[in-house]
């Protein structure tokens, strides 16, 4: 019967107003509704990344648990990490209502929220209260009207520093105004510097290094893809994650597809494997990555590791396909391994990038 109930959960929740039904989904989760994983994850999905030891490498991509009020329930899902956020030094409310948009004929979302958030020290408190199971990263970003954006980064990394497995630098929503400007690669190359200097503070009290990963967007132009990657590798990033929603809206069908805001779930997965593969092929495999866009399938959270992916992350998948999307990749890259003989499903990271790189942006 619990089994019949995960099947019918996403057919069920997409009766409701999308955030009604997120809403309703992490307080399921705080109340424990949801059936705990308990068959241990097949040893040859174990996988580090960036000094992380994981059990598996699927995660839930920021945005789902913005406040931190379900990070241990993730894992207890049977993720492999998990990651709040994105969280800003303030509260903010985000952008006004109605902000997300389901597109049923082509399985996505467009959100324009806007980095909706209760800030820091409420963030804080309800990680220091939660029993940590496992790799929990934290996911920070600026407020909208902040006057030193690079400023709230840095405050991230302080604030967090002894409750975070990781820390994710999210300069690729298109929600709040001028971040993107962020990618830029002198503005980059200023703001790694600084988080990494609040790193080096933190290491210098006798504190353990914290990864730091930074997440970019898909709409990146192409032409300008390896100046941004540049810094990154120069001042030695811990890893990247490819890559947050698209503004691009090309062969969408669904009515909805006029809003405004940025475009995940399957359209989008073309387009964000095509960009792992390049910054996989850019880097040299020498930087992790994570693949993050359109995963709703096994294959095509097999097809993000052939393309250059250590770690997943999903989200909009999970409102089509429900958290049994989470046991079938499982099953599908662990069978994957198997096939190829690896002792790791990380052996199958990046085989194919060459392939995917080749591929347009538009497919």
């Amino acid at each position: 019967m619990l089994k019949k109930l995960f099947e019918l959960t996403p057919r069920a929740l997409r009766l409701l107003a999308p955030e009604e039904a997120h809403e309703v989904t992490l307080k399921a989760l705080e109340f424990g509704a949801f059936p705990t994983s308990h068959t241990p994850d097949d040893p040859v999905l174990a996988t580090n990344f960036a000094g992380l030891s994981v059990p598996n490498p699927i995660g839930i991509a920021a945005g789902f648990d913005k406040d931190a009020r379900v990070p241990d329930a993730l894992l207890r899902l049977g993720c492999g990490f998990s990651e709040i956020g994105t969280v800003t030094p303030l509260p903010q409310p985000g952008n006004p209502k109605p902000r997300v948009f389901r597109l049923l004929e082509d399985r996505g979302v467009i959100n324009r929220l806007g980095f909706n958030n209760g800030g820091h020290a409420a963030a804080l408190e309800r990680l220091k209260r939660q029993p940590n199971r496992g790799v929990v990263g934290v996911n920070i970003g600026a407020n909208k009207d902040s006057s030193d954006r690079i400023a709230d980064y840095v405050r991230g990394i302080s604030t967090f520093y002894d409750v975070a497995s990781y820390f994710t630098i999210n300069i690729s929503s298109p929600n709040t105004p001028g971040l993107r400007d962020l990618q830029d690669p002198a503005a980059l190359s200023d703001l790694v510097q600084r988080v990494m200097d609040a790193r080096a503070e933190q290491m210098r009290a006798g504190k353990a290094k914290r990864p730091l990963i930074v997440k970019l967007a898909p709409d990146i132009p192409e032409g300008d893809l390896e100046a941004v990657i540049a810094p990154l590798v120069t001042l030695g990033v811990d890893g990247i994650a490819v890559s947050n929603t698209t503004l691009a809206r090309a062969g969408l069908r669904d009515a909805n597809a006029r809003e405004a805001g940025g475009l995940s779930g399957r359209p989008v997965f073309h387009r964000a494997t095509v960009m792992l593969a390049r910054v996989h092929q850019i880097t040299g495999g020498a930087i992790p990555l994570i693949g993050i866009g359109g995963i709703d399938s096994g294959e095509a959270a097999l097809a993000k590791i052939e393309a250059g992916a250590t770690l997943l992350q999903l989200y909009t998948g999970m409102i089509y396909e429900g958290p049994a999307l989470i046991g079938d990749i499982k099953r599908t890259l662990a069978a994957a391994a198997k096939r190829a003989g690896a002792a790791s499903v990380s052996q199958l990271t990046g085989r194919r990038s060459a392939e995917w790189a080749a591929k347009p942006l538009e497919g």
